[in-house]
């Protein structure tokens, strides 16, 4: 029997908090900041698709096949992915009907209820589309020929989207190996958008890396440095970041499994890079290693002014058969305990006190928010907080980082927001998340006397575009 279908309500005070004289407050900030530019200044959008000005190519391609949240959810009951459209690393058949697909998700949306995952599809389908049917399996084809039909429009090209979304900059995540090809094109076109490379340095400074060393042998390649000595890898790495920042980038960032760091003399250095590039190493010269990196990253951060990232504490491909059948980034990784205090302590020894530079520090051990992350920004002029990342970027996580930081660190140590998203539809609706999730949170804090509006005010267009913007210098 064919169900009614229920409507979408994107009410206008959703995430605003329950009790009504706060409310009252958050709507009024919200108001004020909620159609302010976006900038995004960590992400992992293609930049080719800017660089061809491209349109999606069908529904499941847009908001499914690419979502670490939607196919970690689906595995997790029993959905296999290869049905999915997975690829497979030994090339064997999986489902390349995209209609087949979008079906799946259909008959198991009901699995997303209460996840920021359904939020941010339904206000993309209810804002960007104008459908307002939840999606069933009863609707599932007529709304995927919906979604499908415009995606073909001019409108719903790439930059048309940039325009619509009133994105001021975004930055892309790219490997020191690229050629950053794209980029190269985009500065090329005379047009107007901004979007910068980001230097993400992991697969030529993580000895764990499976192509460590043919990757320390291209970069020697590619930069016409002896990659095989420190000097000359240090100096490669060098090169390559100016070859970023001619190109826009004001950042890099470090997805190591911890915060560790290390600041050993030159000799100790040598000695441990030979060995490494020998795989002749244990687990811990593998951690010592990548701890030194993160020195020599800030090091010559201060000479290139790229603002650092840190986003530790995620055990990666957690799932051995996922990464044996389908390669790695299947949305098996899960959070760690995560240690700062112990970990950063030879970097700030050396650095902490710098002021013409910040690390940006994140976390996915939400313990570690009050106990470590907040006192450290606190009092090192060096550090800043980036905001509530990956599992954390939900209503909840939100108000609880708020609430764990800003006692200690104030809002001034934070970075403001960033979607860390390769879901580019979803842009607005993360912004727009954050957004109302930091209204809530400013309201509150003015019904409490603790600020006034004005100082809400203020704050909330801070929180919302301003502390990004200045602390990825964009």
């Amino acid at each position: 029997m064919t169900q009614p279908h229920s409507e979408i309500n994107l009410h206008p005070d959703r995430l605003l908090p329950a009790d009504p004289g706060v409310r009252s407050v958050a709507r009024s900030l919200y108001n004020e900041v909620k159609d302010l530019p976006i900038i995004s200044p960590h992400g992992h959008t293609d930049p080719r698709w800017y660089a061809d000005d491209i349109n999606f190519p069908d529904p499941a391609q847009l908001f499914l096949i690419p979502d670490h949240y939607v196919f970690r959810m689906l595995h997790s009951q029993g959905v296999k992915l290869e049905s999915f459209g997975i690829p497979r690393v030994d090339g064997g058949q999986t489902e390349n009907d995209p209609r087949k697909i979008w079906r799946i998700f259909a008959e198991n949306y009901h699995l997303f209820r209460g996840t920021p995952s359904r939020m941010w599809f339904e206000t993309v389908q209810s804002n960007l589309f104008g459908i307002n049917e939840r999606l069933c399996p009863d609707n599932a084809d007529r709304l995927y020929d919906q979604l499908d039909a415009l995606l073909k429009t001019p409108e719903f090209k790439v930059r048309a989207l940039y325009d619509r979304f009133n994105i001021e900059a975004i930055s892309t995540t790219d490997s020191p190996l690229d050629d950053l090809a794209a980029h190269q094109s985009l500065r090329q076109s005379g047009w107007h958008g901004k979007i910068v490379p980001c230097f993400r340095p992991d697969p030529v400074v993580d000895p764990e890396h499976p192509s460590f060393v043919k990757n320390v042998e291209r970069l020697g390649e590619i930069t016409s440095e002896d990659s095989q000595t420190w000097s000359g890898y240090l100096n490669a790495l060098a090169q390559r970041r100016a070859f970023f920042v001619g190109l826009g980038a004001t950042a890099t960032d470090h997805g190591h499994p911890t915060a560790a760091t290390r600041d050993f003399d030159r000799s100790s250095c040598e000695k441990l890079f030979n060995k490494i590039l020998k795989g002749n190493f244990s687990p811990a010269e593998a951690e010592d290693f990548r701890g030194q990196m993160l020195t020599e990253m800030v090091r010559m951060s201060l000479d290139d002014g790229l603002v650092v990232q840190i986003h530790p504490g995620a055990s990666r491909n957690h799932n051995r058969q996922v990464l044996a059948k389908f390669g790695l980034d299947k949305g098996a990784d899960i959070p760690l305990p995560t240690e700062y205090v112990k970990a950063l302590k030879p970097l700030l020894d050396r650095f902490g006190n710098e002021t013409n530079l910040s690390v940006i520090l994140f976390t996915l051990d939400s313990t570690t928010l009050a106990r470590e992350l907040a006192p450290l920004a606190g009092h090192y002029p060096l550090l800043k907080l980036g905001p509530a990342w990956w599992f954390f970027d939900s209503p909840e996580g939100m108000r609880f980082y708020r609430r764990s930081v800003t006692e200690t660190a104030g809002f001034y140590n934070t970075v403001g927001f960033n979607d860390d998203t390769r879901a580019f539809l979803t842009i607005p609706a993360r912004h727009d998340m954050a957004r109302r999730i930091d209204c809530g949170y400013l309201a509150e804090l003015v019904c409490e006397h603790q600020l006034d509006e004005t100082e809400a005010l203020t704050l909330a267009h801070e929180l919302a575009y301003k502390l990004a913007k200045a602390a990825y210098r964009l």
